[in-house]
């Protein structure tokens, strides 16, 4: 199982930027994808997650209203619409997938996902 995660880039505050995870060697149909991040000096921290089936949503509290996750199962792919950044987004994004379900509010769990992707840099200027 591969995740391939693309769309970083270097932007200023406020500006906006895409990030596609698209997953390789398994479907996540019945499980879940999300986002999660890893600013230098940091801890890694949970952005975002949507159940595959349904599309159920949960997102931190420090992007919502900013961020938007969405999926796409014909395509095995999870995108993240990061919109109004600032610099405190500055980090790597890695995409993280699980086989089965879980509760919402256990999506922000980092040791809940059983695969993960490279990581994508996101750097947000001022």
């Amino acid at each position: 199982v591969q995740l391939q995660a693309c769309g970083g880039g270097l932007v200023q505050t406020g500006s906006s930027l895409r990030l596609s995870c698209e997953a390789s060697g398994r479907t996540f149909r019945e499980g879940v994808m999300g986002w999660f991040r890893q600013a230098p000096g940091k801890e890694r921290e949970f952005v975002s997650a949507i159940r595959m089936r349904g599309g159920d949503t949960y997102s931190a509290d420090s992007v919502k209203g900013r961020f938007t996750i969405s999926r796409d199962n014909a395509k095995n792919t999870v995108n993240l619409q990061m919109n109004s950044l600032k610099p405190e987004d500055t980090a790597v994004y890695y995409c993280a997938a699980r086989n089965g379900r879980l509760i919402i509010s256990a999506m922000d769990r980092a040791e809940e996902y059983e695969y993960w992707g490279q990581g994508t840099l996101v750097t947000v200027s001022s």
